[in-house]
């Protein structure tokens, strides 16, 4: 039996998955992180750590499920996004820790250069932001003492944890990471060296562009196996899970609900310039053929539930939550628009602010969940909706992955809202899925065929248009109270 190892390192630990030759998971095993609060509110990671945690997550893992290290043959890998970090190219040692995808510290040198910003999105797709990376790898440079720009590899958490499974031969990263860092040009798929320029960042500081189901090199996971194998599949986690969702296809669009939300959808091979606060970026590259995706991206999704159980403690757990909900009235037209740090896409409003809208002398604890569970779906549908007039293409249904998926009352009412069918799979773990399944197809190990067997649930329409049409109506008034 042949088995395949995918790497998922994201936001809060290191995942490692064993794939058997049927791309069944036959065992996973976790390490969590430290996360770095500062006092200013800044958030880093240590590189060192997660590559450690990498290497100790595979051994734990081969421990426990009782497989051969020598019966790997490959290993993908999905990581989270922006992330970004910069190393010496000699020792393989980080001059600073990783700055997080939710660090703003940024966000001055992106005001220095607000009368770029029209450049930047037109080079890259990206709105000019120190949510990309950047901003961030400017911000070490700027503020790490004595450092050598000729000497250095800056890059986001693949290309390091290629780096350093390969022992420093092999300095990569593909077409997904690469298009969220805000220095790269869509157009020419190459680096920028003018938006490059503008952060202070050399192109020759930045690793080379792959396909994502490319050969990244060979690692044995410092000689834990008896031979090395190949690095063949690498995506950021969001387009992993839009791989691993089978959406291979314009049109096609899933939602991450986590945290807070990617809505993400495949456009085809030529790229999309939005007008409606939405990113261009690129879903993978694949056989020397790159796919465009148009992505919105919300700061409240899960967090509004996490809200309710730790802030407001309306309930014990997120798991009360659809239950809930379910019990509350359902003509109450209560609205929560949880703009508690602005609103994301498609408005993209920093000086929003969260609203109870709509409440009446009836209005109590259930109808109080009910609108902020709501508002999970409202959110997704108004990204949605953006997606279906920039793109041509109405989305049909939309896949979907994350912990709220399991929230039937969620669920239900998302498709009542987009009025197509919201598609549930019954594996949790899309980005590692996603990155695994690449390389395994790159391998040979697994047919193409194998993204289309994932066993799915489909929740459809059931709402009445008219009434549809009026609670949509009503969630739009309460954004616009937000807004002003």
């Amino acid at each position: 039996m042949k088995y395949l190892l995918g790497i998922d390192q994201s936001t809060s630990g290191t995942k490692a998955l064993i794939f058997d030759e049927a791309g069944i998971i036959v065992g996973r095993s976790d390490l969590p992180h430290e996360q770095k609060i500062s006092q200013q509110g800044w958030v880093s990671h240590d590189p060192m750590e997660i590559y450690r945690n990498t290497v100790q997550a595979v051994k734990n893992l081969v421990a426990e499920a009782q497989v051969q290290p020598s019966s790997l043959v490959g290993v993908g890998i999905s990581n989270q996004r922006e992330t970004a970090l910069v190393w010496d190219r000699e020792t393989g040692l980080p001059v600073a820790d990783a700055v997080v995808w939710q660090c703003a510290r940024g966000a001055e040198i992106c005001a220095r250069l607000k009368a770029h910003g029209d450049l930047v999105k037109k080079v890259t797709g990206l709105p000019l932001s120190p949510y990309f990376s950047a901003a961030k790898i400017a911000w070490i440079l700027e503020n790490i003492p004595n450092l050598n720009k000729q000497s250095l590899c800056a890059g986001t958490m693949d290309s390091w944890l290629v780096y350093q499974l390969t022992g420093g031969k092999s300095f990569m990263t593909d077409y997904s990471n690469a298009s969220r860092t805000q220095m790269f040009d869509l157009h020419t798929l190459t680096w920028s060296e003018k938006v490059c320029g503008l952060f202070g960042i050399l192109p020759f500081m930045l690793a080379q562009v792959c396909d994502s189901n490319g050969y990244y090199g060979e690692t044995d996971f410092e000689g834990f196996l008896p031979s090395p194998i190949p690095i063949h599949g690498v995506m950021g986690d969001s387009h992993g899970a839009l791989f691993g969702q089978g959406c291979l296809e314009p049109g096609m669009a899933k939602a991450t609900y986590g945290t807070g939300s990617s809505i993400m959808m495949n456009i085809g091979g030529e790229p999309i310039k939005s007008r409606h606060g939405l990113a261009t970026s690129l879903a993978w590259g694949i056989d020397g053929q790159v796919t465009y995706v148009l992505e919105g991206n919300i700061n409240y999704t899960g967090a509004v539930i996490k809200w309710l159980v730790e802030d407001v403690q309306l309930i014990h757990a997120s798991k009360e939550s659809g239950v809930l909900a379910a019990q509350a009235n359902p003509e109450d037209a209560t609205y929560l628009v949880p703009a508690f740090t602005g609103l994301g896409a498609p408005h993209w409003n920093s000086e929003a602010k969260a609203v109870l809208y709509g409440m009446t002398r009836s209005t109590g604890k259930a109808e109080i969940v009910k609108a902020a569970e709501e508002s999970i779906a409202y959110q997704i549908t108004d990204v949605v909706e953006a997606m279906n007039q920039e793109s041509g293409y109405p989305i049909t249904e939309l896949r979907v992955d994350g912990g709220p998926t399991r929230d039937a009352y969620l669920m239900q009412f998302q498709s009542d809202m987009l009025c197509a069918p919201v598609v549930v799979p019954a594996q949790e773990e899309l980005s590692g899925i996603g990155a695994a399944y690449m390389a395994g197809i790159a391998l040979g190990l697994y047919p193409r065929e194998i993204l289309q067997g994932i066993e799915r649930t489909y929740f459809i329409p059931k709402m009445d248009e008219e009434y549809r049409q009026k609670r949509y109506a009503g969630w739009q008034e309460a954004i616009r109270c937000a807004l002003h």
